[in-house]
C-alpha cells in the first residue's frame, strides 16, 4: 500500500515584490499569509510530502516573477514541488520545470483545449501533468439526465459540474466525466477542488473525492474545506483519496504537518513520518 502524501498549498499572488501567499473563502476574500518561500521552507522542514504553488494572479508579468519565487523555493526545498495558475502553453511548462518545479498543474487551458494535456504529457511525461477539476455541485438533475448522479451526505441527488477562472464561469461538464477524459489523455494525477467547501474548513466534499477515487487510476488530490486533522482521515477513509491538500490550519500553524500525520498514523493512515 503507497503512504498518504498530506501537501500544503500556497495561493500566491503576485502584485507585490516577492509574490505573497494568501487565503480564502471560494476563492475570494483574501487575506496574507506570509512569505511563499519561507512557507515552503517550513512545511518542507516539517515534513511535508510536497508543495502546490498557485499562481492566481498569473499575468505576463506575475509569471515571470513566479519563475523568480520557484526557483528560490527549489533552491531551499528538497519535495516535489508542483506549480499552477494561468499555465496554457508548452513553452510555460518548460520554463516553469528548468527553474526547479517537479509537476505543473493545468486546469482552465486544459478544459478549453483537452488535447493540451495529451500533448504536455508526451513531450514531459505523465508524471509531470496534474490536471486540477474544480467543481461545483448542481442540484438540478431533472435537465441533466445525461450526467453522474452521486448522493450528497443528506441523500440530495447532484452533480458535480466543472467551474474555470478560479470558479467564475460554469462549463455544463460534468466532473467525473472530465475526471476520466483527462486520464485517458494522459494525466498522471487529479487535483480535485470542491468550491462548496474551498476554505470553509467543513471539511472536504467527500462524495466527488469517493467517486473519482473509485473510478479512475491515477491519483487523486483532495483540496478544499480542512479545518482539522479529521477531515483529512475522511479524506483518506472515506473519500480513499491519495493525497491531501490543506492550506489554512497549516498557514496559520493551526496544526503541524507532524501533528497531522501523527493523528492520521494512530488511526491507521500509512504516512511517512
Amino acid at each position: 500500500m503507497l503512504t498518504k502524501r498530506i501537501i500544503p498549498c500556497l495561493d500566491v499572488t503576485l502584485d507585490r515584490a516577492g509574490g505573497c501567499v494568501v487565503k480564502g473563502i471560494e476563492f475570494v476574500n483574501l487575506k496574507e499569509a506570509g512569505d511563499p518561500v519561507e512557507l515552503a521552507k517550513r512545511y518542507n522542514e516539517e515534513g511535508a510530502d510536497e508543495l502546490v504553488f498557485l499562481d492566481i494572479t498569473a499575468s505576463a508579468h506575475g509569471r515571470e516573477t513566479m519563475i523568480d519565487v520557484i526557483e528560490r523555493t527549489a533552491d531551499e526545498v528538497f519535495i516535489p514541488l508542483t506549480i499552477g495558475g494561468g499555465i496554457n502553453s508548452i513553452d510555460a511548462i518548460r520554463q516553469i520545470l528548468r527553474a526547479g518545479a517537479d509537476k505543473v498543474s493545468i486546469n482552465t487551458a486544459a478544459v478549453k483545449n483537452p488535447d493540451f494535456i495529451k500533448e504536455a504529457s508526451d513531450i514531459f511525461g505523465a508524471q509531470c501533468i496534474v490536471t486540477a477539476i474544480d467543481c461545483r455541485r448542481n442540484l438540478d438533475v431533472e435537465n441533466n439526465p445525461d450526467k453522474t448522479i452521486l448522493e450528497l451526505e443528506d441523500g440530495t441527488p447532484a452533480w458535480y459540474e466543472v467551474v474555470i477562472y478560479g470558479g467564475r464561469e460554469a462549463t455544463g461538464i460534468d466532473a467525473v466525466e472530465w475526471a476520466r477524459k483527462a486520464e485517458e489523455l494522459g494525466s498522471g494525477e487529479i487535483l480535485l477542488t470542491s468550491m462548496d467547501r474551498d476554505g470553509t474548513c467543513a471539511g472536504y466534499d467527500l462524495p466527488i473525492t469517493r467517486k473519482l477515487s473509485e473510478e479512475l487510476d491515477i491519483p487523486i488530490i483532495a483540496s478544499g474545506g480542512v479545518g482539522n486533522p479529521q477531515h483529512i482521515y475522511e479524506g483518506f477513509s472515506i473519500g480513499k483519496a491519495d493525497a491531501a491538500l490543506a492550506a489554512s490550519i497549516f498557514h496559520f500553524r493551526e496544526y503541524s504537518i507532524r501533528e497531522v500525520k501523527e493523528y492520521l498514523k494512530e488511526r491507521g493512515i500509512l504516512v511517512r513520518l
